[in-house]
């Protein structure tokens, strides 16, 4: 049986399955050039019905119907080519920025170069050497560091307006394309994809790529990059540059990470502690990208020494071109996600750029669960005073906020509390998993993928009460429901439970059921609620 389905015209669909993706006749199903899920379409499924009517013949009602049109998935964007892929893993890509490391090799090289000739030169004219390695040393100098920020032809930058827009922040894990496609549907203005780390980018790797998928829907869409180094920026850039097809808006630069990993190599929060590092970064993007380049920051490091309000103004100071905004978590690195988001600090940080410089925008970020949160916050300090300094917008960015109340854009565009039915957050889910089907397959692998994702999510989403159960409005993020909570009828209560196997309940009514020594485990655990 195996070498007869392998022995079938490749040039084909497959005959016993309509949508499966990684199945045993996997080749056809996937294009191999750039690596996306193919299907049928439904045009062409009609298309091909009505054909077999027309010809009703004895040989084509003894064969099995066979597709031969084939349809790309929802046309996903930012789909990297394998040519790309395999140059990234050898790296034989022509990067025309050099790594720190071999920059230093050369400027050691040159130094000994410049010494082995200044021995040799007549000792009886001491001036003229100087004046020769003076020359010699800046030139060489001015040679290795333009190696880190390739020249390039000008560029048309595009510009983004974030104000008065619902900004679904960078989200990771649970920030997928699937989750990004229901907050569409809710309202979002601007989506983002998730953090994606520049080592494991430049390496190659898949799985890292895939982060950077857009769907057609996300009309603005930003990539963010965590990488510790900026050449590390700098190569991701001209990547992203070079690469056809690829359509992103902006890209956010990930000063805000605290996860100790992501620290330990000098990105996340940790790049906020290297002003050095960090002016080559954001010199190297603006000079490749024709996008704006934004920062997204944490108020510090330890809350008791905030710093962001200095370090805001001093990248003002450089006057780098394309820097679209600053986006300042209210939190600083060792809170991580505890204890409210200080919005008065995010408000100084805002107020405390030079008159002398272009000044550049900052958006808050930090506990909006509301649309009452979002007018006391954010509306409420933008312009407060008629201060001329305050650089604040009034932009809603929803993390954790739109985990919990996907629905959120929509309050906050209305201006209502939305009491969503049980149902209709069961048809959301239902969403969520077709879309997720869609784009990880239909195959079994796709379906475990989506169930995880999906069981992640559902970690958070048991977090909301229904408004209509709350004795005083509206739901705070820190305010944990009491134990035990029974809802409206069972499909709510079984929502409200924080119990696992009730989100493995959930998952297998709408993928089937689950092997019985299956267990999960939430990967993102705090001691924030």
């Amino acid at each position: 049986f195996y070498l007869t389905i392998f022995s079938l015209n490749r040039s084909t669909l497959c005959r016993y399955c309509d949508f499966g993706v990684m199945c045993r006749l996997g080749s056809c199903h996937i294009n191999m050039s750039t690596g996306q899920n193919l299907r049928k379409t439904a045009d062409e499924c009609k298309s091909d019905a009505s054909k077999d009517d027309d010809n009703n013949t004895e040989t084509e009602a003894s064969q099995p119907k066979v597709q031969l049109a084939i349809g790309h998935q929802n046309d996903i964007k930012n789909v990297i080519s394998r040519d790309t892929m395999v140059k990234l893993r050898k790296s034989t890509y022509p990067f025309v920025c050099k790594r720190h490391f071999e920059v230093a090799k050369e400027k050691q090289k040159q130094k000994q170069k410049e010494d082995a000739r200044v021995k040799e030169m007549n000792e009886e004219a001491p001036k003229a050497v100087d004046a020769d390695r003076e020359h010699l040393t800046a030139t060489e100098a001015k040679s290795v560091g333009d190696a880190t920020t390739p020249a390039l032809p000008l560029k048309e930058r595009k510009l983004i307006d974030f104000r008065n827009k619902v900004y679904i922040a960078p989200l990771t894990t649970v920030g997928n394309l699937p989750f990004r496609r229901i907050m569409k549907q809710f309202g979002a203005d601007i989506t983002c994809g998730e953090m994606a780390l520049a080592d494991q980018l430049l390496q190659g790797k898949a799985s890292e790529w895939a982060l950077v998928k857009r769907h057609p829907s996300e009309d603005v869409f930003g990539v963010q990059i965590a990488a510790g180094h900026a050449d590390q920026y700098t190569r991701i850039a001209e990547v992203l540059t070079n690469e056809e097809g690829f359509e992103i808006d902006f890209v956010d630069m990930n000063l805000g990470c605290p996860i100790d990993l992501v620290c330990e190599k000098g990105a996340g929060a940790s790049l906020m502690l290297r002003e050095k590092k960090l002016r080559g970064s954001v010199e190297g993007l603006t000079k490749v990208l024709n996008c704006p380049v934004t920062i997204k920051m944490r108020t510090g490091w330890d809350e008791k020494k905030n710093f962001a309000h200095n370090l805001v103004p001093n990248i003002q100071k450089w006057g780098i071109e394309g820097i679209g905004a600053f986006m300042i978590h209210g939190r600083s690195r060792l809170q991580r996600y505890s204890r409210l988001a200080d919005w008065d600090y995010i408000a100084q940080v805002a107020s405390s750029q030079s008159s002398d410089y272009p000044k550049i925008p900052v958006i808050g970020n930090g506990d909006i669960f509301s649309y009452n949160d979002y007018e006391e916050t954010i509306l409420k300090r933008v312009g407060e005073g008629g201060d001329t300094d305050n650089m604040l917008l009034p932009t809603a960015m929803l993390g954790r906020g739109a985990l919990i109340k996907p629905w959120l854009p929509t309050e906050i565009k209305e201006r209502r509390h939305w009491d969503i039915s049980a149902t209709e957050r069961l048809d959301m889910l239902k969403d969520f998993v077709r879309y997720g089907l869609e784009h990880y397959g239909s195959d079994q692998q796709g379906v475990n993928n989506t169930r995880r994702f999906l069981l992640e999510w559902l970690s958070f989403l048991h977090r909301y009460v229904p408004v209509g159960m709350l004795e005083v409005l509206p739901q705070q993020m820190n305010h944990r429901p009491p134990q035990n909570m029974c809802g409206r009828n069972d499909l709510e209560t079984l929502m409200l439970s924080k119990n696992c196997a009730d989100w493995i309940k959930i998952s297998e009514m709408l993928l089937g059921p689950v092997p019985e020594d299956f267990q999960f485990v939430p990967k993102h655990k705090a001691n924030s609620y």
